[in-house]
């Protein structure tokens, strides 16, 4: 699933032991990061017809939600599965009159996907844009 989500690898010329070596080493500081930084982080895995497409982390607390992470396998992108899952969480955040926060590579064309549900930029640096959205479209816009 992770290998999925970093296709600029395979343009590094190396060759498929190294690629997966890499691809490997990323993945294990990924999870090691959200263990420390979302301790309480709650692991969806997220099927289709009872099969395995992708997962979805998702941290709360009292003031908001985080959607820590989403990844769909290629072939399950583009169909509106991952849309309808953020939407799900947002109405049931919204319900709660939580924010829900997420960051998303700059690179990442997901960036339009959440502005389309509503997302606003809160924040960026060289590598991230950070997003939320408010419960009755109060917004803090960076």
């Amino acid at each position: 699933m992770y290998a999925s989500t970093r296709p600029e690898v395979s343009a590094f010329g190396w060759a498929a032991q190294q690629q997966e070596a890499f691809l490997r080493m990323q993945f294990n500081a990924q999870q090691r990061w959200y263990q420390t930084v979302y301790p309480e982080c709650e692991h969806n895995i997220i099927l289709t017809n009872e099969t395995l497409v992708g997962r979805m982390l998702v941290s709360s607390n009292r003031d908001s939600v985080t959607l820590v992470d989403i990844s769909l396998l290629p072939e399950y992108r583009n169909r509106g599965i991952g849309a309808a899952l953020i939407h799900t969480l947002i109405e049931t955040a919204m319900a709660e009159g939580q924010a829900v926060k997420l960051q998303v590579l700059r690179m990442n064309p997901a960036q339009h996907l959440y502005q389309r549900l509503g997302f606003v930029v809160t924040g960026q640096d060289e590598i991230y844009i950070q997003m939320e959205i408010r419960p009755n479209g109060k917004q803090n816009k960076d």
